[in-house]
């Protein structure tokens, strides 16, 4: 019991000592000064693999529309495969054309539910 009196009072005598006290605010200034450090870094790190994903996002869309531009051109050709109206209603630049006795017919107008436009920016 006696050491347990003794612990009480000398925490008591460190708790009123300035010493102790600034040596623990010290301590925890530099432990969340290092902490800050490495934060800093991942961020930077993050931040210019963003900056590559961006750029590299941007060439692949870039490349992407030269393709489908150079398949447009293609199939503006009579002899491609595929006619450009099937093309563009593949990839959803023109309407859906309907189908009157196996002969493609006028284009099917749809209407629409609801006031809210369909581009999302």
């Amino acid at each position: 019991m006696e050491w347990a009196s003794r612990a009480v009072s000398g925490a008591m005598r460190a708790t009123n000592n300035n010493t102790v006290i600034n040596l623990f605010l010290f301590g925890s200034f530099v432990a969340l000064g290092i902490r800050s450090v490495n934060q800093q870094k991942d961020i930077e790190g993050l931040e210019a693999e963003k900056d590559s994903l961006v750029k590299s996002n941007k060439t692949l869309k870039k490349t992407m529309w030269d393709w489908k531009q150079q398949l447009y051109a293609e199939a503006s050709d009579d002899s491609f495969p595929v006619p450009l109206f099937k093309l563009k209603a593949i990839y959803g630049e023109a309407p859906v054309r309907a189908q009157q006795n196996g002969v493609a017919g006028e284009t099917v107008k749809e209407e629409s539910k609801s006031s809210v436009p369909k581009f999302v920016i």
